[in-house]
């Protein structure tokens, strides 16, 4: 499956935060996006990590999925109807934070019971990790990650979903800047609190001994827990 990120910084302003009326724009927009397949909705939530604290959530980020990369370059063409997230009028709630661009390939991996079990009124919790910078060798690297990473991802209590985006080649023409970050990758849980359940578990130990063993990379790694919005044209 390819993906589309959208990522909103609001640098120096951590009280940064998407109003209701420009969500409920932005999800019209989204599902009225020919070729997309679905799109998530990522804004902050809250959550212990004991190895980490990477500071405030980005105010939004957006991974939208699409069957195929012509979906996608037609979505995001000069003319293509993506060209609408670009609009200031779109979400004024988020007016001066910079946005950056990035297509990647999505694999999934299995859990041992994705089923959901989210309560009435409350959405799931990702947390959204990226790896900015890039690998001495970048197969030894994503060849490690893939291989050792999603078996220890597996085992956190109440786990429902594992992804891994990789780097690919794309055009657009949207006008945001365009980034290369080597992975990014998600752990989904059924709440903020399940989540934080499994980052204070010894699971989340093996995690990090097995980081420990990563081949040599350069650059920042990123950890964000966010309230995540499904969005279905």
């Amino acid at each position: 499956m390819i993906c589309y990120f959208l990522t909103f910084t609001a640098q120096g302003r951590p009280d940064t935060c998407m109003d209701g009326a420009d969500l409920a724009r932005l999800v019209g927009v989204l599902r009225a996006t020919p070729g997309m397949t679905k799109a998530l909705v990522f804004t902050p939530a809250s959550a212990h990590d004991p190895y980490l604290n990477d500071g405030p959530c980005p105010p939004l980020i957006l991974e939208c999925y699409f069957a195929d990369i012509e979906a996608l370059e037609a979505a995001i063409a000069a003319d293509g109807h993506f060209r609408m997230l670009a609009q200031a009028d779109l979400m004024p709630s988020l007016a001066g934070a910079t946005v950056t661009q990035q297509a990647m390939l999505a694999r999934a991996f299995s859990v041992p019971d994705p089923v959901f079990r989210t309560a009435p009124g409350q959405l799931p919790c990702t947390y959204v990790v990226s790896y900015e910078g890039m690998a001495e060798d970048l197969n030894l690297w994503l060849s490690h990650y893939i291989a050792h990473h999603p078996p220890i991802m597996a085992r956190f209590p109440g786990i429902r979903e594992i992804e891994i985006s990789t780097r690919i080649d794309w055009c657009s023409g949207l006008p945001w800047p365009r980034v290369a970050h080597m992975q990014r990758n998600k752990t989904v849980f059924d709440s903020p609190e399940a989540l934080n359940a499994a980052l204070n578990s010894p699971v989340r130990d093996e995690m990090r001994a097995d980081f420990r063993n990563f081949p040599p990379f350069s650059g920042k790694n990123s950890h964000y827990p966010m309230t995540t919005l499904t969005v279905i044209p």
